[in-house]
């Protein structure tokens, strides 16, 4: 990763709010593993680093991205602050890669509007595998550091709420 990159995310975790005993759901697709285990890791690094206790992050396994918004929904409705879900799907021959993404972006637009905990949207949509290296840790950055910090600040944004 760049030094300029990991500046910016250093920079960006030292400026996240406090937030008391924050309780997060990571809800991971097992599909293209390489990939999403990695952003998970990041995802809960960050999150330790920041004061989160490890019992209080819950993470949850599914098959593939479609499944992730059921997942994230179930996790919501268990008291936790904010849920983050992670999958990467992959361009192919087929229009399975636009239906997916659809599916997913759909699904997660509709808890947010709907529910009472955000859901923080880490799914890479790539045309190809080293796209999905760049930005699990590579070039591009880290997804997963990045949708942690989105988690702390949209729970610290809806305990804030009166």
């Amino acid at each position: 990763m760049s030094s300029i990159l990991r500046k910016n995310e250093l920079e960006q975790l030292a400026e996240l709010p406090v937030v008391k005993n924050l309780r997060v759901g990571i809800v991971v697709a097992d599909w293209n593993h390489d990939i999403t285990w990695s952003l998970a890791e990041s995802a809960v690094t960050t999150l330790k680093q920041y004061g989160c206790a490890e019992a209080d992050i819950k993470l949850s396994h599914v098959p593939g991205t479609v499944e992730l918004t059921y997942a994230a929904r179930t996790m919501a409705m268990q008291g936790v602050d904010a849920v983050i879900i992670i999958g990467c799907v992959i361009r192919g021959d087929t229009p399975h890669f636009d239906y997916v993404c659809q599916s997913v972006t759909q699904g997660c637009t509709l808890l947010n509007a709907e529910g009472d905990t955000p859901i923080i949207f880490c799914v890479l949509t790539v045309e190809n595998e080293q796209q999905a290296l760049d930005r699990a840790g590579g070039v591009v950055g880290d997804k997963g550091i990045e949708a942690a910090m989105a988690a702390v600040t949209m729970a610290a944004n809806r305990r804030s709420r009166p």
